[in-house]
């Protein structure tokens, strides 16, 4: 079943030390994290190890990267701290209290949207929202219209608000389910893949929600399998593959734990490549009139495999070495591939 929740509805290695940073604040509750996991662990029957041993820290007023590839355990940790399903075992925190048990309290507090939206498809985009305001106890129903309207402009439906649900397309039910999550002031909001349907112009007005989101003070919770999307809009991130957690902390500094490739641009690609494999160079690649290779360690200095290049009669177009990525991060920490789907 997919879900779409209000509040009251449901809702490191960058090195080493920033993992055992994440990992001490996991088990201090006296700092300030909206999110913090212990031990959390799912099983299903039939012995599926869906979330092994999560320790997650989300520090506040953050835009939180939840990343890894599909069937990795992001959703399931998600239904884990919104109370939709039980963990095996370990423990997990939302907004201080302990989840289970503290949700009813901290649930108004708490915006989502994780696996989809569930709407009504023979009433319009509008009398959806009214349905899942008018569930939520907290809600004031004397600014209902108007909080309506305003969650509506917000994800550019105002013009569909009056169409049929089951006339929408998979992005126009997306930012219905993200305006529902909107309807009230929220400390946190968790968005699970919320650009699943979206075309590249709906996407970039998400990632600006987002910004905008986080600059009024929620902190975002956004799970995706997108690097890209991850690497634009936020300030931290874990990645996680096969239920386990690789790596968690600020995406600047999970991008420098990874060597950039050198790039060299130049009608003389094989001269060129000869030249870098004397040097050292490894995992040699062309593409156009771009060599790109892995540096070997230590580093040579740029500046004299460059000049090495000029004598070689190398006529250098362009020379440097190449910002890591999230993508290089990944594949250095895992020797594993990613889906980059754009």
């Amino acid at each position: 079943m997919r879900h779409s929740a209000s509040g009251a509805s449901a809702g490191t290695r960058a090195g080493t030390r920033a993992g055992k940073e994440a990992g001490t604040r996991a088990g201090n509750p006296s700092v300030d994290q909206v999110i913090v996991t212990q031990g959390l662990t799912k099983r299903f029957r039939g012995g599926q190890l869906a979330v092994d041993g999560l320790d997650l820290a989300v520090p506040r007023g953050s835009v939180f990267g939840f990343l890894g590839p599909n069937g990795s355990g992001k959703t399931t940790t998600i239904r884990m701290l919104m109370g939709l399903i039980e963990p095996t075992s370990g423990s997990a925190r939302l907004l201080g209290s302990p989840v289970p048990r503290g949700l009813r309290r901290v649930l108004p507090e708490v915006g989502a949207l994780i696996e989809g939206p569930a709407l009504y498809g023979f009433l319009s985009g509008r009398d959806n929202l009214r349905r899942y305001d008018a569930a939520d106890p907290t809600a004031d129903p004397r600014t209902r219209t108007a909080r309506i309207g305003d969650a509506l402009e917000r994800v550019g439906l105002a013009a569909a608000a009056g169409k049929k649900a089951r006339a929408y397309s998979l992005g126009m039910k997306q930012r219905l389910g993200l305006a529902a999550a909107l309807l009230q002031p929220r400390q946190l909001l968790v968005l699970d893949e919320p650009t699943n349907g979206l075309d590249p112009q709906g996407m970039r007005e998400i990632r600006s929600l987002v910004r905008e989101l986080a600059a009024d003070g929620t902190t975002v919770f956004l799970s995706s399998h997108l690097l890209d999307e991850i690497e634009q809009v936020c300030t931290h991130a874990a990645v996680m593959t096969r239920g386990r957690l690789v790596v968690q902390g600020p995406v600047a500094e999970l991008s420098a734990g990874a060597r950039g490739r050198l790039a060299v641009t130049t009608p003389d690609r094989a001269d060129a490549v000869r030249v870098l494999k004397e040097h050292g160079v490894t995992d040699l690649a062309v593409a156009g009139e771009k060599v790109t290779g892995e540096l070997p360690v230590p580093p040579p200095d740029l500046a004299v495999l460059n000049a090495a290049l000029v004598r070689a009669d190398v006529r250098v177009r362009a020379f440097g070495a190449e910002r890591a990525s999230l993508e290089d991060a990944f594949v250095a920490l895992t020797g594993e591939g990613f889906d980059v789907a754009q």
